[in-house]
């Protein structure tokens, strides 16, 4: 299982990674392999200040839909826009072309984030 030592993540399964103030935001490769084949990414959430937990979009996989969740209070600044015609991008490259969304975030407000041995041990 790939777990990017470098990234932070949320007992939801999403991933985030910090440049500055801003916070690129996608779903774990442990997420991506429990859904399945991913067939639809909504996010309409783009310009929206949203709080920790809230859902910022759904993923549809062939097997189910699932809930994104915030792992942080901030305001939706981008969408990736390759989701909507490839979403799954998501199955093939989860870190990187499958990334979500970018948020703005204040960083002295980043909520509970785990490390990526913290997150480990909770995938197991």
């Amino acid at each position: 299982m790939n777990i990017p030592a470098d990234l932070k993540y949320t007992r939801d399964h999403e991933w985030v990674k910090l440049d500055g103030d801003i916070a690129t935001i996608g779903i774990t490769d442990f997420a991506q392999k429990e859904l399945g084949d991913i067939v639809y990414v909504e996010i309409e959430t783009e310009g929206e200040e949203l709080d920790g937990e809230e859902v910022f979009g759904t993923v549809e996989a062939v097997k189910t839909v699932s809930d994104l969740f915030m792992p942080m209070a901030g305001t939706v600044v981008e969408v990736n826009p390759g989701l909507e015609e490839n979403p799954a991008v998501v199955n093939e490259d989860a870190y990187g072309k499958g990334w979500m969304i970018k948020v703005k975030v204040d960083l002295n407000n980043l909520g509970s984030l785990l490390s990526a041995d913290e997150y480990k041990e909770l995938v197991g």
